[in-house]
């Protein structure tokens, strides 16, 4: 009878969490779908200037002050609001290990208004970034409205983010995934159920916007023939060294524009003032690059057009993501994968006699490869192509691809990008007691030594206490005696400060553990 009654609770507690994980749905796919429609307009209006501008030079003066006016009206918003800046990736991941805390409605607003002008303006910025920070906003006001547990809240802000992306690339499971796999790198039933439900809601929403058509929908793309796939070694080596070429270049940014004297809120005058120019020559390249990518789709570019595109579009984006603007780096950096993959299959074409019709085949795999090897997530970069694209034929190559991109990236000792802007958002900060208590899950891994090992026998961070052992559908209650198995998700109390800081403990006395049993083992 008891344990009917904990099942009932238990699956109502599921139902609840899926109907508040509808409601943050809802709300993010709304305002997400508002902001990337917001965004195609003002583009297509600016793209169309230009075009006009071609005929009628002299305006291109005012243009410039219209320029100049963007740049100073979203540097006043950065300055009033820091936590605006970029794709707002590391911020909400910061928000969910307790180490940023977050204005939701301030940052809401005033990320909707900076990253419509700074990605409508058509700088080398993407909108999937700050779509997830919207949605992760819309997740912690509505935590903060309804007064919902430290827990509750970090549950409501992955599910936000989820949805985020799930409205911007009308990808729900890649939405599920990048927070699965990017954000909390453990798999939690709540948070999967609310940020699954979250995101098919915005999904729904946003076709509504946008139609059932696959953001970029590459039709009639052939199967790369198996005799061919050796080439996607040879590929997936090339983005994992031109992925490591990008981390590098980008964490360096914020060095470069310091020699430029302008205060940082204002870092943003120089990609507004230069976009100028270019979309002057280029006007139907500019934004994240989506049509670029179509673009590969339909037709193929010549191998000179393709070297110039990606010169002009690496170079530009990190010009355009290092002033600090609100936007991402997310179809930008799918945008280049798609380039190479492009290079790299008419290179093929001309030099070893691949028919034309795989070189759309490589620009696909390109793309998942090369986000794998900077975000270093591929499972979130497979299934995003392949709900972007529309295609899912090509799972197979896709993933010897980003694999390969992955393992060489790891060694030349690329970090996850994302990570790494965290870090250096958190740098010289040391974590501080907040008087919020808060529950986090660790989960023991296959590789930890925390699997077999006695709850006594390991050497716990003082900050915390491992309270009970989520095992399955059942939570046991720990002793001393209490053996931890693969698969269980420590649930541990600490202070909201201190929870980045327990798991790195936890995982570096993990690893000792091992290295110790390692050396043992040799002189045995």
């Amino acid at each position: 009878m008891k344990k009917e009654h904990e099942i009932k609770r238990l699956d109502s507690t599921k139902v609840i969490f899926i109907l508040k994980g509808i409601l943050i749905g809802g709300i993010a796919g709304i305002i997400v779908s508002l902001f990337r429609l917001a965004i195609e307009k003002m583009m297509a209006h600016i793209v169309t200037f230009y075009l006009w501008f071609r005929e009628n030079p002299l305006w291109l003066i005012p243009w410039i002050l219209v320029m100049l006016s963007f740049a100073c009206i979203v540097g006043l918003l950065i300055k009033s609001e820091p936590d605006i800046k970029g794709s707002g990736i590391p911020q909400v991941e910061g928000t969910l290990q307790g180490e940023i805390s977050l204005r939701w409605f301030s940052v809401l607003w005033k990320k909707f208004i900076g990253g419509i002008l700074s990605v409508g303006s058509g700088l080398f910025l993407g909108r999937e970034g700050p779509s997830i920070q919207l949605g992760a906003m819309v997740g912690q006001g509505f935590s903060e409205i309804t007064q919902a547990s430290t827990s509750e809240k970090k549950i409501f802000i992955s599910s936000g983010a989820a949805a985020g992306l799930g409205a911007a690339f009308n990808a729900p499971i890649a939405g599920l995934l990048f927070v699965i796999e990017e954000v909390h790198h453990h798999f939690s039933p709540l948070i999967w159920l609310t940020s699954l439900t979250a995101a098919l809601t915005a999904n729904l929403i946003s076709l509504n916007f946008f139609g059932l058509r696959p953001v970029l929908f590459i039709a009639n793309v052939p199967s790369l023939p198996l005799k061919e796939y050796g080439w996607l070694i040879g590929l997936g080596v090339l983005l994992g060294l031109l992925g490591y070429v990008y981390q590098l270049v980008l964490l360096s940014l914020p060095r470069w524009y310091k020699h430029t004297h302008l205060p940082e809120y204002l870092y943003g005058i120089v990609p507004f003032l230069l976009i100028v120019p270019i979309a002057f020559f280029f006007p139907h390249y500019l934004g994240g690059g989506n049509q670029i990518v179509l673009a590969l789709g339909e037709r193929n570019l010549s191998l000179n057009l393709l070297i110039f595109l990606f010169l002009l579009r690496f170079i530009f984006s990190m010009v355009s993501y290092g002033a600090n603007l609100p936007g991402g780096i997310f179809l930008p950096i799918l945008t280049l994968g798609a380039l190479i993959g492009g290079i790299y299959g008419t290179m093929l074409h001309q030099w070893a006699g691949l028919d034309a019709q795989f070189i759309r085949d490589f620009a696909i795999f390109a793309m998942a490869g090369y986000f794998t090897a900077i975000g270093k997530a591929p499972l979130t970069a497979i299934i995003l192509v392949t709900e972007m694209v529309g295609n899912i034929t090509h799972l197979m190559p896709l993933a010897v691809c980003s694999l390969t991109a992955y393992v060489v990236n790891d060694l030349l000792g690329g970090n996850p990008i994302y990570e790494s802007l965290l870090e250096r958002l958190l740098k010289g900060l040391l974590p501080s007691i907040t008087g919020n208590k808060t529950i986090i899950e660790f989960p023991v891994t296959a590789e930890s030594t925390l699997d077999g090992t006695m709850v006594r026998d390991f050497n716990w961070p003082k900050e915390m206490l491992l309270i009970s052992i989520r095992r399955g559908s059942s939570e046991i209650l720990t002793h001393g005696d209490t053996v931890m198995k693969v698969g269980d998700l420590l649930m541990i109390l600490t202070d909201e400060g201190y929870t980045q800081k327990i798991k790195k403990q936890i995982r570096e006395r993990s690893d000792a553990a091992i290295a110790k049993k390692q050396d043992k083992a040799i002189s045995d």
